[in-house]
């Protein structure tokens, strides 16, 4: 019984100390995304994020809800984490990258974000309707149903694929 309860606390040392979570990796801002990924070469990705209502999420709350925590938390990528992991991130970016794709510190050198395996060891989220429903849900008092299948068609931003 007691090499067993060893054995048992061993694995659990061992897989809680080895074990990274998105939340062991700092948020850094839309703008460092924008070094990279508002070229054609990565699709524009920043200025298609730019104009969408993602990034001007804030901008929708009027009146209390501009402060309301339970609005933030959705309405802004830095109203919903832990100040701690916030290196440059601003309230006011709306829902940006990071919402989506996780904090960035991990992932953002360019010699990182080359290999996909690299980029999601390193906390790279590659969004499902979960990520998504986390906001786009009925605890909202504006929700209004949610098709996760047409919300990734609106909010598309694809790598164009290169020339061979």
């Amino acid at each position: 019984m007691y090499m067993k309860s060893i054995l048992i606390t061993c694995v659990l040392l061992f897989l809680g100390g080895t074990s990274l979570t998105a939340q062991d990796y700092e948020y850094i801002g839309a703008a460092k995304c924008k070094m990279c990924h508002n070229k054609a070469t990565t699709g524009a990705q920043y200025k298609i994020w730019a104009a969408s209502k993602h990034a001007k999420a804030m901008e929708s709350l009027v009146g209390d809800e501009k402060t309301d925590p339970n609005c933030i938390k959705c309405h802004s990528t830095a109203g919903g984490v832990d100040e701690d992991l916030i290196v440059t991130l601003k309230i006011t970016e709306g829902v940006s990258c990071e919402s989506c794709h996780g904090p960035g510190s991990g992932y953002k050198s360019n010699t990182v974000m080359k290999s996909r395996e690299k980029s999601l060891a390193k906390g790279l989220i590659m969004p499902t309707e979960v990520v998504c429903t986390q906001c786009h849900n009925d605890e909202s008092p504006h929700f209004n149903g949610f098709n996760y299948d047409e919300a990734v068609k609106k909010i598309a931003h694809p790598v164009p694929p290169k020339d061979e």
